[in-house]
């Protein structure tokens, strides 16, 4: 099983959506079962919330649920059980750097360029296809 987390700021619009696009993805591949997926921040702002209303419309208007998510900030134990652990841009790293081990091998930019806060951009869709690029990505790489 290949266990992957994604991070982001406050683990209510980009990290769920990582998660719930990668969930999706694997499920209609009949891959579900090879993967253990989640996400959560770097920063404490946010806990105990659930996705952001426009993330979680954005997830809706592709067919994805993202029903019964928390926002949580990340551990230490977080890097000792997941395998893979995936950045939205440099901010999340340089938070990262502080909480866990500095490891590129684990710790890797979900895309080539930062992804979009769409908390700040309003752009929703943009932030969608920059992940699901990242996803399909990962799907190539493990499934």
């Amino acid at each position: 099983m290949v266990k992957i987390l994604f991070i982001c700021h406050g683990n209510i619009c980009r990290s769920p959506m990582g998660e719930f696009i990668l969930k999706d993805l694997a499920g209609r591949a009949g891959v579900a079962g090879k993967f253990e997926i989640a996400s959560a921040a770097v920063s404490r702002e946010a806990l105990g919330c659930g996705v952001y209303g426009p993330a979680r419309r954005e997830l809706a208007a592709h067919g994805i649920a993202c029903e019964g998510h928390c926002a949580r900030q990340v551990t230490r134990a977080d890097y000792e059980h997941f395998d893979r652990i995936y950045y939205m841009d440099s901010s999340n790293l340089r938070n990262l750097k502080r909480i866990l081990p500095d490891n590129p091998d684990k710790i890797r930019p979900l895309c080539p360029r930062d992804v979009a806060d769409p908390w700040y951009t309003g752009d929703f869709e943009s932030a969608y296809r920059d992940i699901l690029s990242g996803c399909e990505k990962i799907m190539e790489e493990f499934a």
